[in-house]
């Protein structure tokens, strides 16, 4: 059980709970939502001892064991297995006392060790931990590598599968599916919906809380509001208590008005005078003014084409890769003008590729490809953020693009992706990683392609931004392909998908759900250890594949260093955050005529931090990002 008793807390001098509680019972499964600098992630830190409230208390059941991802990312020599191993302390531990024991030759305490390790289960233990990072895209030979071979984003899914190994009462998630393709989402759900413990998770999929949740904790006004249901269950109960309060509001207004305008009236006329003071007690009595929070919907808008007859491209027979080696072959295929294709397939098998393909970034080895000379093509990746001018306003980002546009043109594309007037004066910098992403919406349509490629474009997009981009691409008018993790964007815009696996795309004729149940089938085997690779490559071609990891590794060096260089700057950063923050919540800071110059330069000083650490956050995304590309080729 866990218990949020009315705690009150400002944080960098900014007031985020004022008497919030909320109940949790044991077993629940529960979504925490609310909008960006609400609290969520604080609540988290709250509820894990990290930070402690000004008043209140929060409350958790003796002897409840709480698993979270760990803040740092893993690093070291230490294999993936052993890494998740090592997150479970209490079999660590045993097992060195053990080694001790035996040393010593303590009969008795061998004994001990040995039954307290049957109890809890540590000869499964290696089992389960490749299972999870099966499941999290990780084969048996990877789960040995060290960890320096991977990028932060796929070093981010060895700390989720420590958090899902460790055992637990309690599992607190935050936005969990950042670093996933959409087959470890799925093997993500499925893993979750059989969590014995409770489960709290902080997340933008509305697929994951619909399908996970039973109840949602919504943080607004400095309050925890409950509710009962999935997410879908939630935004409808939610619609209409604004509505009624909508409604209410709007007749007490019209109340106020109708007193306030008789005490103008009549207040100085003295046969009218005690009625008009009358109708001042029943104004005072009324409540204050509503508060609402801006709830207007945000929409997107791609440019619609110019038309062209179909097939917009076919491929015969086509093979695509990178130097001799070909990724994909014996591709035939062809894309019209109306298409929506969700390419399926893990991280690693291709879709990367053959977006690049079609995007006109990497050319055929073997085969045949047709497209109209007129084709225009939209490609949107993560990565394209790197392109973005950090020093400049979107107006100005986008007249180096739009040579051709005048500024009342370049504000209306803007426009069309949320970016209104005081975003499209801002400097890029300063956005949002959402705000940077619809920026890269606007570049890739700026010419109205006749067809989107969409990798992965919901990444920092919250769920009403999801929702606008679903809009946006249902009324598109051209073709779409479609490369994400989120399960709700496929159900809901795509018609036809395509399976990536084997060096082959093909077309999967099930729907999601017979896709998620082939994945859950593959996870059985892997639990029962079959998925092992069983192949027998001859000793030569395991040198050659040694030899060819180790030139990989040693091309990536410069690029990692660069990456650990970040993480450091990321760390010191975070560091003198904190020490200012602990700074500003000493109350004797703020005795009246004291330190009044040292509160506003310590309130400099944290803004100025915040920016650098968005800056240097943004910077880590981008190298991660390009680190994964590049280990994917």
């Amino acid at each position: 059980m866990l218990d949020i008793n009315d705690i009150t807390l400002r944080f960098g001098g900014r007031l985020l709970f004022n008497g919030a509680s909320a109940h949790i019972s044991d077993g629940q499964r529960v979504g925490l939502t609310g909008r960006n600098g609400t609290g969520k992630t604080t609540l988290f830190r709250l509820i894990l001892g990290e930070l402690t409230s000004d008043d209140g208390d929060i409350t958790i059941t003796k002897g409840h064991r709480i698993a979270t991802v760990a803040q740092e990312i893993p690093d070291g020599n230490l294999s993936l297995i052993d890494c998740v191993l090592k997150a479970d302390t209490e079999r660590t531990e045993l097992l060195a006392e053990l080694e001790q024991a035996e040393q010593a030759e303590d009969g008795i305490r061998i004994s001990e060790i040995h039954e307290r390790l049957n109890i809890i289960g540590a000869g499964s233990a290696e089992a389960r931990a490749g299972a999870i990072l099966y499941g999290l895209g990780f084969s048996a030979e990877q789960q040995k590598q060290p960890l320096t071979d991977f990028s932060g984003g796929w070093r981010m899914r060895v700390a989720l599968a420590a958090a899902l190994f460790v055992p637990s009462d309690i599992l607190l998630l935050d936005e969990p599916t950042n670093h996933l393709d959409l087959e470890a989402t799925l093997w993500l759900e499925n893993f979750l919906s059989k969590y014995a413990g409770t489960l709290v998770i902080i997340s933008h999929d509305r697929s994951l809380l619909n399908h996970l949740c039973t109840r949602i904790l919504h943080i607004e006004g400095l309050k925890i509001q409950s509710y009962g249901g999935n997410y879908d269950a939630f935004e409808q109960t939610r619609a209409l208590q604004r509505e009624n309060e909508q409604k209410q509001a709007a007749k007490t207004e019209e109340k106020r008005k109708h007193l306030q305008a008789f005490i103008d009236r009549f207040r100085y006329k003295a046969s009218k005078a005690k009625q008009a003071q009358s109708r001042v007690k029943m104004l005072e009595k009324l409540p204050e003014k509503a508060f609402f929070y801006d709830d207007s919907a945000l929409h997107f808008k791609f440019p619609s084409p110019q038309e062209l007859p179909s097939p917009l491209i076919k491929i015969e027979n086509g093979a695509v890769g990178y130097g001799e080696k070909a990724v994909l072959s014996k591709m035939t295929l062809r894309i019209d003008a109306d298409d929506r294709i969700a390419l399926l397939g893990a991280n690693g098998n291709g879709k990367s590729t053959f977006a690049k393909l079609l995007a006109g970034k990497l050319k055929l080895m073997d085969g045949t490809i047709q497209a109209s000379g007129k084709l225009k093509v939209g490609y949107y990746a993560q990565h394209q953020t790197e392109e973005l001018s950090k020093d400049l306003t979107p107006i100005q980002q986008m007249q180096q693009v739009m040579k051709e546009a005048n500024e009342t043109q370049i504000r209306a594309h803007l426009g069309a992706f949320g970016l209104t007037q005081q975003k499209a004066e801002t400097r890029i910098a300063l956005l949002s990683g959402g705000e940077k992403a619809r920026l890269l919406f606007a570049v890739m349509t700026r010419d109205a392609p006749h067809i989107l490629l969409l990798d992965e474009p919901t990444n920092h997009l919250d769920i009403d931004a999801r929702d606008a981009l679903i809009e946006a691409i249902n009324a598109y008018q051209g073709a779409v392909i479609l490369i994400t993790h989120d399960p709700h964007l496929i159900e809901l815009t795509a018609d036809r998908l395509w399976l990536i696996d084997a060096g082959r795309c093909t077309a999967y004729d099930g729907d999601l759900e017979d896709y998620r149940a082939l994945l859950a089938q593959k996870a059985k085997i892997q639990a029962a250890g079959k998925g092992q690779d069983k192949s027998e490559k001859s000793v030569v071609s395991r040198k050659n594949e040694r030899r060819e990891a180790a030139e990989k590794r040693q091309q990536l060096a410069p690029l990692r260093k660069t990456l650990k260089e970040t993480e450091t700057e990321l760390a010191k950063l975070n560091e003198q955050k904190e020490k200012i923050e602990e700074m500003l919540e000493d109350p004797s800071l703020y005795m009246i005529g004291l330190n009044a110059a040292k509160v506003k330069g310590l309130q400099i000083s944290l803004a100025r931090l915040n920016q650098e650490i968005d800056t240097a956050e943004e910077r880590w995304l981008e190298l991660s990002a390009k680190l994964e590309t590049a280990q994917q080729a």
